[in-house]
C-alpha cells in the first residue's frame, strides 16, 4: 500500500497515544492530521511533534478533514466517542478494553453498521510477528495436534494512582485490562471460547480490583487455555506465550522464540521477539487497508464483541469460582 490516502485523527493524548505516533513515524504511508485531548497543552504537545493539528475537543476534530480515528481514552469513554465519530462517518479504531460490557459493544457495533463504516478493536499481539509466525508454525502440522496454550503477562506496577486500577473507569483490574489482550490471543490460536473458570489471587498493592488473577478458557474444540495476570508479580519469564502440541512445542518469548519437534533435541530459532511499535504500525496498516478494501480486517468488530463477552464471563467466575459459560450473542457477519 503505497502512499495511503487515509487521513487519521487521534483521540486521546496520553502513554497509549505516545507509542501510536511513533507506529505513525515508522509507517512512512501513514498521514497523522489531527490530534484532540481534553487536556489541550497535551494535545499541542502531540500534535507539534507531528506537526499537525491539535484540537481541544472530540467534536473539533470531527471536523477536520480525517477519514478514521484511533481512539486511546480510557474504556468507559469508548461507547460514547465511538458511536460520536461513527455517526459522523468515521473509520474507528479503539483501543482494548473494547467496552465496559457486551451490551455497549454490541450498540457500538450496531452503530457503526448503520453508519456502513469500519469499526476494530486494538490488540497488538496479535500483530506481533512472532505470534503470527507460530500460528503459521501450528496450522502447518509439524507439532501435531495443539493440546494446550499457556500466556503469562506478570510485571510488578504500582497501579494506585492509575485510572486502570479504577473499576468505575476501567471495569475492573487486571483480569480486563491485561486479559483483553490474553483472550485475544486465545481465541486467535483456540478459536471460540465457550467457558472460563477466573481465580482471583491475593490484593497486594490493597486496590479495589484484583491486582492478581488466573484464568482457564475452553474452546469449542475442548482445548484448555491457561493465563496468568499479575500488576504485582513480577515471573520475569522468557516466554510469554507456550503452545504445547502432540509432536512439539512452541515458545514465544519478548526477546527471541523458538519452536521444537518431539523427534529432535534442538530447537529452531524463528523469531526475535516483541517489538511493540512494529505490532502498533502493522495495526494501523491493516486497519488503513481495510477501509481502501486491499484487505480485511485482522480484528473484526464480532471479534471485539467476543472479547468483551469472555472477560464478562471471567467476572462472573470470579464471583462464583466456578465454571462459567461465556454467553455469546449470534452475531452475522457485518456487510462491510
Amino acid at each position: 500500500m503505497k502512499n495511503c490516502p487515509i487521513r487519521f485523527g487521534l483521540i486521546g493524548a496520553g502513554a497509549i497515544a505516545q507509542t501510536y505516533v511513533q507506529a505513525f513515524r515508522e509507517w512512512p504511508d501513514g498521514r497523522l492530521v489531527a490530534v484532540a485531548d481534553i487536556r489541550t497543552e497535551a494535545a499541542r504537545q502531540l500534535a507539534g511533534a507531528m506537526k499537525c493539528t491539535a484540537c481541544s475537543s472530540v467534536s473539533e476534530l470531527l471536523d477536520t478533514e480525517i477519514d478514521a480515528v484511533v481512539i486511546c481514552t480510557p474504556p468507559n469513554t469508548h461507547e460514547e466517542l465511538v458511536i460520536e465519530a461513527v455517526l459522523r462517518g468515521k473509520h474507528v479504531l479503539c483501543e482494548k478494553p473494547f467496552a465496559l460490557d457486551s451490551a455497549a459493544a454490541r450498540r457500538m457495533i450496531e452503530a457503526a453498521d448503520r453508519a456502513e463504516v469500519r469499526l476494530t478493536m486494538a490488540s497488538k499481539f496479535r500483530y506481533v510477528e512472532d505470534v503470527v509466525r507460530a500460528k503459521s508454525i501450528v496450522t502447518s502440522g509439524i507439532l501435531g495436534d495443539i493440546l494446550a496454550v499457556e500466556n503469562t503477562f506478570t510485571a510488578k506496577v504500582d497501579m494506585s494512582s492509575r485510572w486502570n486500577s479504577d473499576p468505575m473507569i476501567s471495569g475492573g483490574g487486571v483480569l480486563i485490562d491485561n486479559g483483553t489482550h490474553s483472550v485475544d490471543i486465545m481465541r486467535y490460536l483456540l478459536g471460540p471460547i465457550v467457558e472460563v473458570l477466573a481465580v482471583e489471587g491475593k490484593r497486594v498493592q490493597q486496590l479495589p480490583v484484583e491486582d492478581n488473577a488466573y484464568l482457564l478458557v475452553r474452546s469449542t474444540s475442548n482445548l484448555i487455555g491457561k493465563i496468568d495476570l499479575s500488576w504485582s508479580i513480577a515471573k520475569e519469564n522468557d516466554w510469554y506465550l507456550c503452545l504445547f502440541g502432540s509432536h512439539g512445542d512452541v515458545q514465544v518469548g519478548w526477546r527471541t522464540s523458538r519452536y521444537r519437534q518431539a523427534s529432535s533435541r534442538d530447537w529452531v530459532i524463528f523469531g526475535s521477539g516483541y517489538h511493540k511499535v512494529q505490532a502498533f504500525r502493522d495495526q494501523l496498516a491493516n486497519f488503513a487497508a481495510a477501509i481502501l478494501g486491499e484487505d480485511r480486517l485482522l480484528i473484526t468488530a464480532q471479534d471485539a464483541l467476543a472479547s468483551v463477552e469472555v472477560i464478562e464471563a471471567a467476572y462472573r467466575s470470579l464471583d462464583k469460582s466456578q465454571w462459567t459459560p461465556v454467553q455469546a450473542a449470534q452475531w452475522m457477519e457485518l456487510p462491510l
